[in-house]
């Protein structure tokens, strides 16, 4: 069990009220439904003071108090506060950019997948017949089969190890 503590040392400043005298667990404010919190103030401990900005008001937002006594807040924090969030609402389709294609056009036989007949993922090049799938879709075909069969061609014995990334195709 624990112990009770004592009165707090003298050094000691309540979380809650901000005054010393008051364990924040034992603060008399604590149910005061009229009293309002200050605020907590951040110190700056670890910020170079080269990428710190004085502010006037220390309820500017991120603001921390610097060894010197005055409110400061870091020059990305300040830039980013400028700036503002800007957020795209999550239901609005996304804007085709000009180089895309349209969803209009079909997609090249060449960049799809014998086995899922999806786009290409990590193109996988089968030594047997030179055909390309996904790395994946491959490997797991591959490892399916009991004898280790293509696909397409039927060969048996085909490793997963002798699969060859197809480069070309994974940058196009």
């Amino acid at each position: 069990l624990k112990k009770p503590l004592g009165p707090p040392p003298p050094s000691y400043t309540c979380f809650h009220c901000r005054k010393p005298g008051c364990y924040i667990k034992n603060c008399p404010t604590k149910g005061d439904k009229n009293f309002e919190s200050v605020p907590r103030i951040k110190k700056s401990t670890g910020i170079p003071r080269s990428f710190m900005v004085e502010v006037n008001d220390p309820n500017t937002k991120g603001a921390m108090l610097t060894n010197s006594g005055k409110y400061a807040i870091p020059i990305i924090n300040a830039e980013a506060y400028a700036r503002g969030k800007k957020e795209k609402p999550p239901f609005l389709p996304e804007e085709p950019s000009s180089s895309s294609s349209s969803p209009g056009d079909p997609i090249p036989d060449e960049l799809l997948c014998l086995i899922c007949k999806d786009l290409l993922t990590d193109a996988a090049v089968i030594p047997c017949c030179g055909n390309s799938y996904c790395d994946e879709c491959i490997r797991t075909a591959l490892l399916e089969s009991e004898a280790h069969t293509c696909p397409l061609c039927h060969q048996t014995e085909i490793s997963p190890d002798a699969l060859i990334a197809n480069k070309f195709l994974r940058q196009v």
